[in-house]
This record gives structure tokens, C-alpha cells and sequence, in this order.
């Protein structure tokens, strides 16, 4: 599918006739079986009536013979284009599928030019259950064709017979679809808000375990039980309205259903009383009368179908249109180069200005966590470049004329509140299993004491989020990924917040032993650390205030010692 224009947010029709053209040859091919799956269907009751016709004439056990044999037939293709057709149609289904999911992923694991709206919970929802409900389209379009099909032979086989019964079945399907498909717009709508609303309980499940330790030390797991309650009756609520349309939806599409059946049955017997038709085209009408009722329930299901894949398809495009932060550039930044910021504004940052030079250990120390985290939020390119002024360069080039890919392959941000994910340490530490560095990364965090107290070692198992890890093992895994991965500019963000002062002092002398030769920037108020670095900047009010070492700030800037010292 095309990059989405910024200016022209996707439709989800557009998602609807993407998965619907790439699948055409399958469609077709599934359409076909399908089709001949309910010719079939619909030969056979048009079979018996035949046979009670002829046979009854002939009165030979030849004509039985090939009447038996005829029937042979009719049931094997219908068994065999049902067994193939459900296996193509499912396979270009579950493919579908499969490529939406991973699309939906993508854009959700970058950052975007504009907020969405959604939540983390809620992209999950959107790229398994939107997904696959988008992806049945695919499905629906080749039964909805075939169901056609087997309405129309039926209409012409009893039209044959006599015109008033192939008009009945005709002019009772064009009735039913009528009605359906204005109670299945109800259905959609309702759909859609549903997704919305479980999407919003599950992102608010995935918020509470998040914050579970802090919600316990200061009491606060009522309210939230509280809150996630009132966002979970919520959505009960609509899937009970929801689930009361689907079920008078369903109940009308089948009395709709019975009462053209019983009207063919009773037309098709009262020609029979007065002549009009024989005898075999009695069987075959009132056999066709009962068949047709699963074509028009398939058939009248579709529209259904549709509008939630409709819906499915409206929320996919709300990440799937969201642009990306910036558009890749031709450029590339020098492989060891430096950083600056120049003039930089955005939030509390107020012209910044600061240089660090290839290879050097700099720290850098706010006043007011609010500054910290603008200024990491746009080196880690969470932020457009449109949205500050300034310019920010990286190995001399501006990072605005470069992509997401081309930043994160040279300059590597290490957020304070990094993801641990579950898997194992080693996985965590070394995702893509190709690190070079991931011995030495362990031993700078000071990881080795977790991985030397159970019988795994790396490979001890990790629970989602690091919930069987205490909060500075998870912190040192955190950092030793982010060492692991070894890049030209590493900026780590208050890395060593929750270990004791000893063990920061030793993370700190490891930390510039291992990226010695590498440029590396520390935002940490953290006294082992800055004492560590090269050149220590202060940044208050959005500016640089002041940049020396360590000491001789503590020496000469009680402002600074009054922040730092402990």
C-alpha cells in the first residue's frame, strides 16, 4: 500500500479495496469453487424432482441406476468446491490478515507526526482483532457472490416450472436484503464503538499492571479498580446493545428467510392442486424451498459482515494514516561524528545550545525534569522537526534531513523508562542475536550479579514488563541493551536512578571505560555519573547556565550543589 498522504487521512474504504485488489486471483479462484459449490447445492433438489419425474414414467431399474448416479455426482463436486473453496478463500483470509497486522505493528512501534489518540492497548486491539475483522472481506465477497448464484438458479429453475414462483423467490430476496441492509448500518456503527470501547478497557488493563508497584506504595489500587470498572461497564454496556442488534438482525433474517420459503411451498402446492405444474416439479419446488433458506441466511449475513469490516478497517486507518515523524532524507550522518543543538525551542527549552564533540563523555544536569525530558524526547526524534526551532546535527548533518532509520542506526536514545519485554535477558539485552558487545555491556551495567544468581544465566526467563525483576535490575537490563548495541552517539536518561550509591559508582567508571572513543551524553543529576564525565552543562530555564567538571562546579556554583549533592 502507498504512503499515506498527510494531508488526506486514510479512509478505510481505502484499506477495504487494497486487501480486496490484492487478492483478486484468490477471490476469483474461491468464487469459482464457492459457485460451483452452490450450483451444486441447488442441483440437487432440481435432481430429485428429475428423477421422480422420469423414473415414475420409465419405471426401469436403468433410469434408477443413472438417477443414483447423477446424484453421486452432484454430491462429490458439492463436497470437493466446498473442501477447495474454504481452502483458498481461508489461506488469502489469514494472509490478509497477517500483512495488516504487521503494517499496523510497524506504524505503531514509530513515532508519528501527530497524536492519534490511541493507546498502546488500543494498536494491539487494532492489529489482531481490526485486523483479521478487516481481512474477512475477502471471505465475503466470493460467499456473497455464490449465494447469488444459487438464489438465481433456483429463481430460473422454478421459473421454468411456472413464472410466478421464479418472481416469488426474485422479488422476496430483493425484500429481504432491503430490510437487512438497513438494520446492518445500525450494526456497523454500533461495531465500531464497541472495538473502541473493549480497545480502551484493554489499554487501561495494560496502563494499571504498568503502574501496579507505585499504585500499591501509595494506596492507590481501589481507584484504579475504580476507574478500570467504570471503563469496562462501558463497554459491556455496548456489547450487550451491540449483541441485541445482532440478535434481532438474526432473528429477522431468519423468519424473512422461512416466510419466502413457506410462501414458494404453498404457491408451488396450490399450482400443484389445480395442474399447473406436475408432480416432480412439486418435489422440486418444495426441495429448492427448503435449500434456498441457506443461501438467503449466507446472503443476507453479508451486509452484516461488511460493515464490521468496515469498521475494523475506519480504526485501522487511524494509525495507518498517521504521517511519520519526518520523511526520509537522502542524507546519512558521519559514521563517529559529533552532536549539536543549535537554538533549539520546544516546551521549556529556550534556544539550547551545546556541543558535544566526537568522543567525548558529557553530562548533562536539569534543574527541572520537564527540560530533560523535551530535550531527550527530540534527540530520540519523538518530536518533528517542524514542531521546534533550531537545528539539531549529527555527525554535521541535520537531523531533519535524515530518516527515523538513518538517526537511530548512528545516535541511540535510552529512555529512564525503557520496556522490558518477556523473553530472557539475553533476548532483551541482544534482540536481533547478532551483538558483538554483549558480555562487556553486561559487566558495565553490573548486570552480572542477576545473571550469576540463577542456573539460566542469560537465558532465565524474563515476565512481561520485568515483573520478576526488582526495579534497578530492571533498570541496569535497560542499560545494558542500550550498551549492547553499541553505537556511534549514545544518550542515556537518568540511567542509574534506582541502584544504591555504590553500585552507581561502579556503573559510572564502567560506563566511560566501555565508550571510551565514543561519543556518549548523560542527562542525569546523578553525582557518580557527572563526576565520571568529561564536562558537566547545566540546563535551567531552557538554556545552558553554566558547563565545567563536576568538582569545580561544586566548588564554585551553590545552585549546582544544592541540585547534585547528597
Amino acid at each position: 500500500m502507498p504512503a499515506p498522504d498527510p494531508h488526506r487521512p486514510l479512509r478505510g474504504t481505502v484499506i477495504l479495496r487494497t486487501a480486496l485488489r490484492r487478492n483478486l486471483a484468490a477471490m476469483a479462484w474461491g468464487t469459482v469453487l464457492m459457485g460451483l459449490y452452490q450450483a451444486g447445492e441447488t442441483a440437487f433438489p432440481i435432481a430429485l424432482g428429475l428423477i421422480v419425474e422420469h423414473t415414475l414414467q420409465d419405471r426401469s431399474p436403468g433410469s434408477l441406476g443413472v438417477s443414483i448416479g447423477a446424484l453421486a455426482v452432484i454430491i462429490t463436486t458439492v463436497s470437493l468446491s466446498w473442501r477447495f473453496g474454504m481452502r483458498v478463500l481461508q489461506k488469502a483470509n489469514t494472509t490478509e490478515a497477517h500483512r495488516w497486522r504487521v503494517q499496523v505493528a510497524a506504524c505503531g512501534l514509530q513515532p508519528v507526526d501527530r497524536d492519534t489518540g490511541l493507546k498502546s492497548g488500543e494498536v494491539l486491539t487494532i492489529a489482531t482483532e481490526d485486523a483479521d475483522s478487516t481481512a474477512d472481506i475477502i471471505e465475503v465477497v466470493p460467499l456473497l457472490i455464490s449465494s447469488l448464484v444459487a438464489v438465481l438458479v433456483a429463481a430460473v429453475a422454478l421459473g421454468l416450472a411456472d413464472v410466478r414462483l421464479g418472481l416469488l423467490v426474485i422479488m422476496g430476496t430483493v425484500v429481504i436484503l432491503t430490510i437487512l441492509s438497513l438494520m446492518s448500518k445500525r450494526i456497523g456503527a454500533g461495531t465500531q464503538e464497541q472495538q473502541a470501547r473493549v480497545a480502551r478497557a484493554g489499554a487501561k488493563v495494560a496502563d494499571l499492571i504498568t503502574g501496579l508497584r507505585p499504585l500499591h506504595g501509595f494506596g492507590g489500587n481501589h481507584a484504579a479498580f475504580v476507574s478500570y470498572r467504570k471503563v469496562s461497564t462501558e463497554a459491556r454496556r455496548q456489547a450487550v446493545t451491540v449483541a441485541r442488534v445482532n440478535g434481532a438482525y438474526a432473528g429477522a433474517a431468519q423468519a424473512l428467510n422461512a416466510a419466502l420459503a413457506a410462501a414458494v411451498t404453498l404457491t408451488a402446492g396450490g399450482l400443484a392442486f389445480g395442474g399447473r405444474i406436475s408432480l416432480g416439479e412439486l418435489v422440486m419446488a418444495v426441495g429448492l424451498a427448503q435449500f434456498i433458506m441457506e443461501p438467503l441466511k449466507m446472503f443476507s449475513e453479508m451486509p452484516k459482515y461488511v460493515m464490521m469490516a468496515r469498521a475494523s478497517a475506519e480504526r485501522m486507518a487511524l494509525v495507518l494514516s498517521a504521517p511519520p515523524v519526518t520523511q526520509p532524507g537522502p542524507q546519512s550522518p558521519a559514521l563517529g561524528g559529533d552532536l549539536e543543538i543549535d537554538g533549539v525551542r520546544y516546551g521549556t527549552l529556550r534556544g539550547l545550545k551545546l556541543r558535544v564533540s566526537a568522543g567525548e563523555f558529557v553530562a548533562v544536569t536539569a534543574y527541572h525534569p520537564r527540560a530533560a525530558a523535551d530535550f531527550a524526547s527530540i534527540l530520540a526524534v519523538n518530536v518533528p522537526p517542524h514542531a521546534y526551532e533550531g537545528v539539531v546535527r549529527i555527525g554535521g548533518q541535520d537531523m531533519a534531513g535524515l530518516s527515523v532509520e538513518a538517526v537511530r542506526e548512528h545516535l541511540l536514545v535510552n529512555p529512564y523508562d525503557a520496556e522490558i519485554f518477556a523473553g530472557t535477558l539475553r533476548t532483551n539485552i541482544d534482540p536481533s542475536g547478532t551483538g558483538r558487545m554483549v558480555a562487556e555491556a553486561v559487566e558495565a551495567s553490573l548486570l552480572t550479579d542477576v545473571v550469576a544468581l540463577h542456573r539460566a544465566g542469560l537465558d532465565h526467563a524474563v515476565r512481561d514488563r520485568g515483573a520478576n525483576l526488582s526495579g534497578g535490575q530492571r533498570q541496569r537490563l535497560s542499560l545494558a541493551r542500550a550498551l549492547a548495541a553499541d553505537t556511534d552517539v549514545l544518550v542515556l536518561h537518568d540511567p542509574t536512578t534506582a541502584v544504591d550509591a555504590v553500585t552507581e559508582q561502579l556503573i559510572a567508571r564502567n560506563l566511560v571505560k566501555l565508550r571510551r572513543g565514543r561519543t556518549t551524553l548523560v542527562i542525569t543529576s546523578s553525582p557518580a555519573v557527572l563526576d565520571a564525565a568529561d564536562r558537566v552543562l547545566v540546563l535551567d530555564d531552557g538554556v545552558i547556565t553554566a558547563e565545567d567538571t563536576h568538582r569545580n562546579l561544586l566548588a564554585s556554583d551553590e545552585a549546582y550543589c544544592l541540585a547534585v549533592a547528597r
